[in-house]
């Protein structure tokens, strides 16, 4: 397993948010999780990459509330779940977070060049660039246009493209549609295909089943902090009560 996360408990205060969950990612899939908002998934996915910071089964004051983490989250035979988020972003576990969040009064280009802070070798940056320019056309387009004024669509390709930059093993995108309009949707997701056509490993968190599914090697569904099923899309949706209860189809 490229991430293997063992028995993984997150609380915030006193509310269980990830409940002994266990799930792993082999290197070239594309897995998807799965599961209706409050589920815990954005949760899981700042847990791996180091966003809430961990400190051996003991409570830490995290803007004005208790967070405690116990498990294990090993990426590429390492153990990570006490290593700092920029030296797991060094190791090549890169996560785009949710609402694209670019740098918005700097240019496209500018936002490609913060995600390749790690790439020290300039001629291996510039062709970074020219692989996301290519996946990407839109932006090489947009270059010199500020980050701010771009579609919600638009954003999006920015955020998975200055996270390419910096070579991901393994990518976690978490909810890409989100206020996105259908075709931008269609858009993003096509590319996400693509990416992982190239050999990326990707962790893709969101909640727009029926397209995700076709997607993905395999699939978690999460409920309330749990993993409650793990499968290929067909599998998934032949399970009435995970289809009705779990997904809303």
């Amino acid at each position: 397993m490229l991430l293997e996360v063992a028995n993984l408990m997150v609380w915030y205060d006193r509310a269980l948010l990830i409940n002994d969950l266990s799930m792993g990612v082999d290197t070239g899939e594309l897995v998807s999780l799965v599961g209706p908002n409050g589920a815990g998934k954005s949760t899981l996915l700042r847990a791996i990459s180091g966003l809430v910071a961990w400190e051996r089964e003991i409570t830490q004051r995290s803007a004005g509330e208790d967070i405690t983490l116990k498990g294990t989250v090993t990426f590429n035979g390492e153990r990570i779940d006490r290593v700092p988020a920029h030296e797991i972003v060094k190791r090549g576990l890169i996560h785009c977070p949710e609402r694209r969040r670019p740098f918005r009064e700097m240019t496209v280009l500018e936002n490609l060049h913060a995600g390749a802070y790690l790439v020290k070798d300039k001629k291996e940056a510039l062709e970074n660039l020219r692989q996301v320019y290519k996946l990407f056309p839109i932006l090489k387009g947009r270059a010199r246009q500020i980050s701010g004024t771009l579609s919600g669509g638009e954003q999006q390709m920015l955020a998975i493209g200055r996270a390419l930059m910096s070579e991901p093993k393994l990518l976690c995108i978490d909810e890409p549609s989100t206020g996105l309009a259908p075709i931008s949707r269609g858009e993003v997701f096509e590319k996400i295909g693509e990416i992982s056509n190239l050999g990326i490993t990707v962790l893709l968190v969101e909640q727009e089943v029926s397209t995700v599914f076709k997607m993905a090697d395999r699939n978690y569904v999460l409920s309330s902090g749990k993993i409650i099923a793990e499968g290929t899309g067909d599998q998934l949706l032949q399970d009435e009560v995970i289809r009705k209860t779990y997904l809303g189809l």
